[in-house]
């Protein structure tokens, strides 16, 4: 492992006990690149994840939802309810139990899904472009040990 540059090292010495910051910073940097990928869809991060799990599982349960993203329930609820009134997704009882609703994709979702494939993919590439592929693979991997750790202890 090379050395660090003096920005790096910098940054790290300035927040050395700063994970929860150096993440939140990731995450600006990745919504910042998704928004800019995809100009003019009207869908957030979220958004778009909610959309793909739909697609994954036909007609889904809020409750499904819930299951697929890991966004948690009352969360899921407002993120429906906003997508419901951009036409995005339909909402209605299902038919074998009125308490649950199930949602699937308007035509305009699915547009958007086709659009946004290829910005997620660029702005994936672009967000990784610093590591080499065995870093990449990596920090992915680092990335889902931590959420299944948090999905275990919940």
């Amino acid at each position: 492992m090379s050395p660090p540059t003096t920005a790096r090292k910098a940054l790290r010495d300035e927040h050395v006990d700063a994970v929860l910051h150096l993440l939140h910073r990731a995450g600006q940097y990745a919504h910042d690149l998704f928004f800019d990928k995809t100009a003019g869809l009207d869908i957030t991060p979220r958004q778009l994840v909610v959309l793909q799990a739909i697609e994954r599982d036909d007609r889904p349960s809020q409750t499904d939802l819930v299951n697929a993203t890991g966004i948690d329930r009352s969360t899921i609820a407002d993120i429906v309810r906003r997508m419901e009134k951009k036409g995005l997704i339909r909402r209605k009882r299902a038919a074998n139990d009125a308490r649950i609703y199930v949602v699937s994709l308007t035509e305009k979702s699915k547009r958007i899904l086709r659009r946004a494939a290829p910005a997620l993919e660029q702005t994936s590439a672009e967000l990784l472009a610093p590591l080499n592929d065995r870093e990449r693979d990596r920090f992915v991997d680092t990335l889902v040990r931590i959420v299944n750790n948090h999905n275990r202890s919940n």
